[in-house]
Parts: C-alpha cells; sequence; structure tokens
C-alpha cells in the first residue's frame, strides 16, 4: 500500500496528485471515487464550489477525466478498468439546479448533498455511455453503500448524533459492512464488462428516474467540463 496525498476540495491538488501518480508510469485497474461531506453549513472550496458539490461531484469528475486515458490503456477485453463512485439513496431526492449548480440563490445541506449526490448517478452514466462509444475496456458503475456508521454525520444535529449512538448498533452498517458494495464493484468476477450499473447490497438496482434522462447527463457534463477547466471531448459523441 502506498499513500498519494489529494484533496478533492482542490483543483491543483488534483492535478499535482496525478501529475505525481502519472510519474510512477504504473497501470490503473481501479479508481473507486469515495470521498465526501454531507450536510456541512453553507461554504466553498478553494476553487469557490459549494463544498458538497465541489468536493462530493466536481472533483470526482476532474480526478476520473485527469486518468481517463490511463484507465482506458490498463483496460483489456478480458479484464476491464473499473471505475466505482459511491452515491447515496438521497440521489432518489435530488433535484439538480443546472441554473444554480452552486445553490447560491437558496441554500439547504439536505438539498445541497442530495444534488451532489445526484449529480455523480447522472455523471457515471454519461461516463459509461461515452466508454462504450469509445470503444473502451473500462466500466463505470455507481454504487448505494447503504447508511453507515461513520464521521460522515458529524454535521448533523446533536439530537441526531444521540440517535445514531443510540441505535447504530440496529440500523448502521459498520463500516466494512458499507464497503462491501464497493468492493464487489471493484473486483467481483460477476460485474466483469458490466457498466452502467447502480448497485445496492450487491445487487443492480433502479436508481431515481431522473437519472436516466441522457439529455440531463449531457448537459450536466458540459456544465462539469467548464467549470474544472477541461475540454469537453463528448461533444463529438451523440
Amino acid at each position: 500500500v502506498e499513500f498519494l496525498y489529494c484533496d478533492l476540495a482542490s483543483m491543483k491538488s488534483i492535478r499535482q496528485f496525478v501529475q505525481k501518480f502519472r510519474a510512477k508510469n504504473c497501470p490503473l485497474h481501479v479508481l473507486v471515487n469515495n470521498a465526501g461531506v454531507m450536510l456541512v453549513p453553507e461554504r466553498q472550496t478553494e476553487d469557490g464550489f459549494e463544498e458538497h458539490f465541489g468536493v462530493n461531484y466536481l472533483g470526482h469528475f476532474l480526478l476520473t477525466n485527469l486518468l481517463l486515458d490511463m484507465l482506458k490503456q490498463s483496460g483489456t477485453h478480458s479484464h476491464n478498468a473499473r471505475i466505482v463512485t459511491v452515491s447515496s439513496a438521497t440521489h432518489y431526492v435530488g433535484k439538480l439546479h443546472l441554473n444554480d449548480l452552486q445553490s447560491r440563490c437558496s441554500y439547504s445541506p439536505h438539498g445541497a448533498y442530495a444534488q451532489s449526490k445526484l449529480a455523480l448517478v447522472l455523471f457515471t452514466y454519461r461516463l459509461q455511455h461515452l466508454l462504450t462509444a469509445n470503444g473502451s475496456h473500462v466500466t463505470a458503475n455507481v454504487v448505494d453503500p447503504g447508511v453507515v456508521n461513520t464521521e460522515l454525520y458529524k454535521h448533523v444535529f446533536w439530537f441526531v448524533k444521540v440517535v445514531q449512538w443510540m441505535t447504530a448498533w440496529l440500523f448502521f452498517k459498520t463500516p466494512e459492512e458499507g464497503a462491501s458494495t464497493t468492493i464487489y464493484a471493484a473486483v467481483s468476477p460477476e460485474m466483469e464488462g458490466a457498466g452502467g450499473c447502480y448497485l445496492y447490497n450487491e445487487e443492480r438496482t433502479k436508481s431515481a428516474d431522473v437519472t436516466y434522462d441522457e439529455e440531463l447527463q449531457r448537459r450536466l457534463w458540459t456544465e462539469s467540463c467548464k467549470m474544472v477547466g477541461i475540454s469537453d471531448e463528448s461533444s463529438r459523441v451523440p
């Protein structure tokens, strides 16, 4: 195991990380997008993005795109490289505000968190469409880990924290249990060659209806490219 520092709240840090990883000249078979913040007070990343959208979504969007060529080079017909992105059941109640992705008009911690998780599902489906269109040996899937007892809940109200402490053993998954679906998506032979799936408890399931809106997927992708400062190569793909 080797550690390389990468701050998903910083576009500069992400680019520096990718540069250091490239210098190692080693293959990349699995990328798990798992960083996240939840219900944080209204604040911005160093790049001026609303923190939920910047960390949970845009950071992963940029990281994945900058590593995509390495993933394509590492994947083969019999062993695809895999991209696994961690979303949440919260995406089912999320709404994507394309005219206000930074939640500046009306900020709600719950709304901003749900929007970032919805964006991750839309991103994954669009990414898989592009990978398939290019004939790449790379798959992209999105997982829902369930309700996991971690520090992710540190910004909830004190009453919720008390309830969490009292009921975690009954209703919450341990971090090990919460990681199981991510690991399944990353290494299971059953997922070889399968992309564009939403997984929960190691099973394929249906995500929110809006996530299958291909026009919305395209518009979010294009806008995301502008926000992180990369070219939109997908414009040539129908």
